[in-house]
């Protein structure tokens, strides 16, 4: 891929300025690009639809008393006086932690604390105790101040942004690593916050697996960087929803394939290579999945070198079927070599992505989760393959109308643990990019074989000029007839290699070079434009249907018309 600033200027990267749906924690227009952004202040709130801060007076906390009583005290003063230096080791930290989360003494525990420490250098151990630690409270302690504002929760079934500070989110950041959100503790289905992924940092200082400790280091260095010399930009997340009604009917989409670009890559990762396109985030519903805890796979690694992406965990309830969430600016601190178990931090990392107009450095990831099987054979039915289609097609749409989208940097979405297949997910994300016009770059992470697959089987569907439509059926009638997955594109050429359709003359290239531009010479249109004729012909007079609230209502007979959900953003 070209590295060069045109990767980044074709694309269109939205203004952030505060509205009904965006929340903006800090003043716009940002005045300096070197200081942080001046906090917003508005009021606090403590409510169901708001985070539970740690520094908000309505946070409260039992304290023992020395003759058994109990008296009920403002939890932040606890956390203020718990976090005062000197601290001087992992012991002496676990103390203070268990002070404001008393309840939890004889179940939390910081083995794995201890023994990052006991392995490291006492040199860098000292040097952790009596530099930064001291600077991740001061700067945690700060959070009245850096983050005046109420952070809104991402909740299920609405379209909402939220853009803050890398100031913000540090403090933030140091307020998990140090565990002071209140109510963030319990896990059980009836607690007020099952829905959403943990965000305190006790789980991880319990393991002792050594990619637990080498994800610890990550967040270390992440601070190191961050307290050396706060940087000056912003993130923005964007939790997107589409209403079943509003999804495209994949039997009536009748889109060739040879209207996109597809590049299959055996070498390099998504972030590094991805540069410039949608990333994608091959995501838990929990977004960050076991990123503080054991977990450690793409999204848990992606999290962890670029550790801004870990706050989404404190205000994003978990994914529904028709959701994604969108984020914008997030910086990589950290290189790492392995995965899983071989899993290394490797030191420090310079991100040197361009900055938009509003201080985001220009790196755009979606977080879509895929299904996870039991058995293999399961993902072949027709009702599951159409979730995934779905899925992904919510996280591909384009944001605006008529606005250049890059292509997406994706691979094997859902596959490895989830037990997903490789090339059945393939062909479904080729079928959104398709339906969506955007250009794909499929990092295969070194699988030779699946690379030649994808190019001849897509090579294949540019020649025969076959559509969406086309290849969804065929995979209903594979799905009817039980077929083993291992024989889906025999199938796929069994089937349309006769078929009456005139041959194109020459597949298109698939550069490397063109899959990042937003090639506006070729009108690529948004999905509004591109799915206007196939609900045109369902809905003629093209009227809005009546307001719904609620999502699982059966689809209407008459689909309405794709702009009409635009309207509602």
């Amino acid at each position: 891929m070209q590295e060069n600033s045109d990767v980044f200027e074709k694309c269109y990267w939205p203004e952030v300025y505060p509205t009904g749906n965006h929340t903006v924690l800090y003043n716009v227009p940002i005045q300096s690009q070197q200081i942080p952004p001046v906090p917003r202040r508005s009021a606090s709130r403590w409510d169901s639809d708001h985070v539970r801060m740690p520094c908000n007076p309505m946070s409260q906390y039992p304290l023992k008393n020395s003759d058994g009583t109990s008296d009920v005290v403002n939890r932040w003063d606890l956390i203020k006086t718990a976090l005062q230096p000197p601290i001087k080791s992992s012991r002496e930290l676990e103390n203070a932690i268990l002070s404001y989360n008393s309840r939890y003494a004889k179940n939390w525990s910081f083995r794995g604390l201890h023994k990052l420490f006991s392995q490291e250098d006492e040199d860098d151990s000292e040097a952790f105790f009596t530099i930064l630690l001291p600077k991740i409270m001061e700067l945690a302690l700060q959070l009245p101040r850096i983050v005046p504002g109420a952070i809104p929760l991402l909740k299920q079934g609405k379209n909402h942004s939220i853009s803050l500070s890398q100031q913000q989110i540090a403090c933030l950041l140091a307020n998990a690593f140090l565990c002071t959100f209140p109510r963030r503790n319990n896990q059980k289905y009836e607690s007020e916050y099952a829905n959403y992924p943990e965000i305190n940092f006790n789980r991880l200082f319990a393991s002792t697996e050594e990619r637990c400790l080498e994800k610890m280091k990550c967040i270390c260095h992440y601070f190191k960087r961050v307290l050396g010399k706060m940087p000056t930009g912003v993130v923005t997340f964007s939790r997107r929803y589409v209403d079943p009604r509003y999804l495209p009917r994949w039997d009536e989409a009748d889109v060739q394939f040879r209207s996109i670009k597809v590049d299959v890559r055996i070498d390099g990762t998504i972030e590094e290579d991805g540069k410039g396109l949608l990333q994608v985030d091959f995501a838990n519903k929990f977004v960050g999945g076991g990123v503080l805890a054991s977990g450690c796979v793409q999204e848990e690694i992606r999290f962890v070198i670029c550790p801004e992406l870990l706050i989404s965990r404190l205000f994003t309830e978990v994914l529904d079927r028709t959701e994604a969430l969108h984020v914008i600016g997030a910086e990589q601190f950290s290189e790492y070599s392995g995965y899983a178990g071989s899993f290394s931090w490797k030191g420090n990392f310079v991100d040197d992505t361009p900055r938009d107009s509003c201080g985001r450095r220009k790196c755009q990831i979606v977080a879509i989760d895929a299904l996870y099987f039991d058995e293999g054979a399961h993902q072949y039915q027709a009702r599951l393959m159409i979730r995934e289609l779905n899925k992904a097609y919510v996280g591909f749409l384009p944001a605006e109308r008529g606005k250049p989208s890059p292509g997406v940097a994706s691979g094997n979405w859902g596959c490895g643990a989830f037990n997903g297949d490789s090339k059945l997910k393939s062909l479904l994300q080729i079928m959104v990019c398709t339906l969506t016009r955007r250009n794909i770059a499929y990092f295969t992470f070194g699988d030779s074989t699946l690379k030649r697959d994808i190019d001849e089987l897509f090579t294949f569907l540019v020649e025969q000029n076959l559509t969406v439509q086309n290849i969804w059926r065929g995979l209903c009638e594979f799905s009817r007839k039980k077929l083993p997955g291992c024989t889906l594109y025999d199938f796929l050429y069994q089937k349309f290699s006769h078929q009456d359709t005139p041959q194109s003359s020459k597949s298109p290239q698939n550069s490397v070079n063109t899959l990042d531009e937003c090639d506006s010479t070729r009108q690529t249109p948004s999905l509004v434009d591109c799915l206007d004729e196939f609900y045109t012909k369902e809905n003629p007079n093209k009227k809005r249907p009546p307001s719904v609230s609620v999502s699982i209502l059966p689809p209407p007979k008459s689909q309405p018309k794709i702009v009409d959900f635009f309207k509602k953003l």
